[in-house]
């Protein structure tokens, strides 16, 4: 699979054909443990032959039928994804802080022909599932113990495809500023042009080693948080969800693997700010954070709202890193950024 995968005709191929070359390196580490490549390849194969049985597709291939799931902040959003591709399908993802009514509207708007949803989120998904016609798929043993039995690589016959680039990978929901938010649909060579943009630019490489706390239903979190450190081997530390003192806790571990790239959003970078002023008081624990970063983090980037230069300020003088700043949008990913090296123009 991996040969038949790496000499595709295609220069477009998805994220999980890249896994097998990065085996057994940790790639996830969540709540419930390390997952390596290997295990997200070997769930996603299992679930996707799950995916493709439950809408009676023989040939494998849902030819872009859309697949909707709501997944915690952990693995088992990856394995959804790739499973989603790897049956041919369109991912839809969902976020589990939104109303029943808004992921009813986006399962029934994307017309979602399958729905997908992690064990805690059965319950609240299947009276949905049922009003709206489309079947629930739940996902079970997504815990990274090695209790999974092992699956056998096999070549599917998306393995050669020839096609991925003008193939739908995903739709992400617009935030609805302006009406109801819009489904936009992005290609695999949409998604694979905005992260090897990024892997080039911002010089990921598989030493590096990310702290995810954003949301996985908009681009930020998903391509330029999980993709891209996916893309090169690297390794992807996801937290359930945002908490100031678990971030700091875990920004300045002297554990391995030590966090190397960072990215949030303006509120974020604002409440920790909060936290540092109230809990980083003396001179030496301040010389400390600031010593710490400088010497592990390599990256830290602001983006998804404008970044007042106030925050901006203040984080050079806790850390001493000038936040990088980019712009992008639903429709198109990245399209602008700061320079990694060299001087960076706030706003």
């Amino acid at each position: 699979l991996q040969t038949t995968w790496a000499t595709s005709s295609s220069d477009v191929t998805p994220v999980f054909t890249r896994a097998l070359n990065f085996g057994d390196k940790i790639a996830i580490i969540d709540q419930n443990g390390e997952h390596t490549y290997r295990d997200l390849l070997t769930r996603s194969l299992r679930l996707s032959r799950e995916i493709c049985r439950a809408l009676g597709c023989s040939s494998r291939d849902l030819k872009e039928e859309r697949v909707s799931f709501l997944c915690p902040n952990d693995a088992s959003y990856v394995v959804a994804q790739w499973a989603t591709w790897l049956s041919g399908g369109v991912a839809v993802p969902l976020y589990r802080k939104h109303p029943l009514q808004q992921l009813e509207y986006v399962v029934q708007d994307s017309q979602s022909a399958l729905l997908l949803a992690a064990e805690e989120y059965v319950g609240r998904m299947a009276p949905s599932a049922e009003k709206l016609g489309v079947p629930l798929l739940p996902l079970l043993g997504t815990r990274g113990d090695g209790s999974e039995s092992p699956v056998a690589v096999e070549e599917g016959p998306l393995a050669a495809c020839s096609s991925w680039k003008e193939r739908g990978a995903m739709i992400i929901y617009t935030s609805g500023t302006t009406g109801r938010p819009k489904g936009v649909l992005s290609t695999h060579g949409n998604v694979q042009a905005v992260t090897t943009g990024l892997v080039e630019k911002w010089e990921w490489k598989k030493e590096d080693v990310i702290l995810h706390v954003l949301p996985l239903h908009h681009v930020h979190g998903v391509i330029n948080k999980l993709l891209c450190p996916l893309w090169v081997g690297a390794t992807c530390i996801m937290l359930p969800e945002f908490d100031a003192q678990m971030v700091w806790n875990r920004l300045l571990s002297p554990e391995s693997p030590r966090v190397s790239v960072f990215m949030a959003v303006p509120t974020i970078y604002a409440k920790l700010i909060e936290y540092y002023e109230k809990h980083f008081s003396k001179p030496l624990a301040q010389a400390f954070v600031h010593a710490f970063c400088q010497e592990n983090i390599r990256l830290m980037v602001s983006g998804s709202a404008a970044l007042p230069v106030p925050v901006l300020d203040k984080w050079k003088s806790i850390t001493g890193h000038t936040l990088l700043e980019r712009y992008g949008m639903t429709e198109i990913g990245m399209a602008l950024s700061n320079p990694l090296h060299g001087v960076r123009v706030p706003g």
